[in-house]
């Protein structure tokens, strides 16, 4: 069987909002997309519960942007890292070589 291309999301937004409304019932609403009565129903509780989220304050970062503040974090601190290797370089390399010319 062919999967029909999947629809975009405004569209299933305007299926469900019809569904909500009493517009059309959810086997009417399947038939008019022509996907199954499950997507339908799936679509449906998906807007249910990020609309309770979202009334509830609780829309917390997407899983992208978890990613990335992870990845900030380990850069971050990569970058520490480096930067107190390269002080300890520098000091080690000032013992060698005797006072400077600059620190007089």
């Amino acid at each position: 069987m062919v999967r029909p291309p999947a629809l975009p999301p405004e569209e299933k937004v305007r299926i469900v909002l019809s569904i909500l409304a009493g517009e059309m019932t959810v086997a009417e609403a399947a038939r008019r997309a022509k996907v199954s009565e499950q997507s339908i129903g799936t679509w449906k509780r998906q807007f249910l519960e990020s609309s309770r989220a979202g009334l509830a304050g609780k829309s917390g970062p997407s899983t992208r942007e978890q990613q990335l503040e992870a990845q900030v974090a380990d850069l971050t601190q990569a970058l520490g890292e480096a930067a107190v290797e390269l002080r300890v370089w520098k000091k080690s390399a000032e013992g060698r070589l005797g006072p400077s010319r600059t620190s007089r």
